[in-house]
């Protein structure tokens, strides 16, 4: 397979967006913008990534080196199209010799799938394009036969070429001296002043060179340049993930309500309840059930557990077979253990919890000093009663119980149960005598 890189444009300024986070940084299911558009590129086994992004968003450019090293940022500075901005990234791709992929930053639904098809072109240029169902305001892709002769601009097509559905998603592929030889010839004589990779199209047909185009679906080139636009994308984005779990035999009562990460991970025979929201790094094993109102991250959930409703899983929590976690309980970074319960109103923070034990609720790992965090071990079969108090470090031991109300501050052995509170003293008639002064005050 012939060598392949990539360029990202990330240069835009996205004043739309009306935001202090720049545009490629927004999110879609969890990942940035920028990040779908270099995770695209690597699937499609791209050697060499640059990075283009404006002098006017250094954040870019810091997340792009970040991932990428420092030779994977071009700078353009200043803006004058997208021509020009391919080859502000021209030294930074001295020495490769390859296909060249020029992508955008801003289409977070344009993964390999959709842009491969580019490779598998037999031309000197490749287009890719996408059946527009309404193309007003895009560029029309004029072919003749297999040739793609033109590119032309909503304003400046003719009436017969506005009603061409083939439209331009704006990505491009050729060998790399041949893109950056057709660039060096782009001219900057229109309205704007700019340099259009457009414009590549018309030079490469002057010179003789076969351009062809491939498609895409029009719901892969989607762009973003507003919040109501990264809104619709995320919607894209969840209905696509969601009916891709459903076919793979997830049950979902109420689909739209799920919200799903880029790397949610559901297998077939789990139960997904309505307004469940995965944040990223989520593992849900067959014959799980995920309740109505949890929220899960970075956590396992182990097959015939049921968690929820109205449960909070945080990252390190795993969740072992048949486990329960109830309404209102927070886990975070603590192994449960086969068949425990805990279910409902308690805080496990830190530790493990044994096979088979039961955690009252009102239950606290209290793991935090103000300085340190520290562990609390629950043993198998152990019985937590209502509201204890467990100050880390401690241990309660396989089998052992607590009392309800405890304050537990040293490790409980095997077996044994241990109480940690005041004894009760009765006052005899004290409540009669209090309700007397009470009413005698009042008059």
């Amino acid at each position: 397979m012939t060598k392949r890189a990539a360029i990202i444009l990330a240069a835009g300024q996205g004043t739309r967006m009306k935001s202090p986070v720049p545009k490629v940084l927004h999110k879609v299911a969890g990942r940035t913008l920028l990040d779908r558009a270099i995770d695209a590129a690597q699937s499609l086994g791209c050697e060499k990534i640059v990075v283009v992004v404006g002098a006017h968003s250094p954040a870019v450019g810091e997340h792009a080196r970040k991932r990428l090293g420092e030779s994977a940022v071009a700078i353009q500075d200043p803006p004058l199209g997208t021509g020009h901005a391919v080859l502000a990234a021209k030294d930074a791709m001295a020495g490769f010799d390859g296909d060249v992929l020029v992508s955008f930053a801003d289409t977070p639904l344009m993964d390999a799938a959709a842009i491969t098809p580019l490779f598998n072109l037999e031309a000197d240029v490749a287009v890719l394009g996408f059946m527009a169902a309404d193309p007003f305001g895009y560029g029309r892709l004029i072919q003749q036969g297999d040739q793609l002769s033109a590119i032309v601009e909503e304003k400046e097509a003719t009436e017969a070429q506005r009603a061409i559905r083939a439209c331009n998603s704006g990505v491009i592929a050729a060998r790399s001296g041949l893109l950056f030889d057709l660039l060096a010839r782009v001219r900057n004589d229109n309205s704007k002043g700019e340099y259009y990779l457009t414009d590549v199209v018309g030079l490469a047909n002057q010179a003789g060179l076969t351009v062809h185009a491939a498609f895409a679906a029009e719901e892969a080139t989607m762009g973003v340049n507003s919040q109501a636009q990264l809104a619709q994308a995320e919607a894209a984005w969840q209905y696509g993930a969601r009916t891709k779990l459903m076919d793979g035999g997830v049950s979902m009562t109420a689909p739209d309500t799920v919200h799903l990460s880029h790397d949610t991970r559901i297998e077939g025979g789990a139960v997904i309840e309505p307004y469940v929201v995965f944040g990223p790094g989520v593992v849900v094993e067959a014959g799980a059930t995920i309740r109505a109102f949890s929220h899960l991250e970075g956590c396992v959930v182990r097959s015939g557990a049921i968690v929820g409703p109205y449960a909070r899983l945080r990252p390190g929590a795993d969740i072992g077979e048949n486990a329960h976690i109830g309404n209102f309980v927070e886990v975070k970074k603590v192994k449960v253990g086969k068949g425990a319960k805990a279910n409902h109103l308690a805080y496990l923070g830190d530790g493990t919890v044994g096979a088979g034990a039961n955690i009252g609720a009102g239950t606290i790992f209290c793991n935090y000093d103000g300085f340190d965090k520290y562990e609390t071990h629950i043993g198998e079969n152990a019985f937590i009663g209502s509201d204890t108090a467990l100050v880390a470090p401690v241990r309660v031991g396989d089998g052992a119980m607590t009392g309800s109300g405890s304050v537990i501050t040293h490790d409980v052995p095997d077996d044994a149960l241990a109480l940690a509170r005041g004894n009760q003293v009765d006052k005899h008639g004290w409540a009669e005598k209090f309700r007397h002064r009470k009413r005698a005050a009042r008059g």
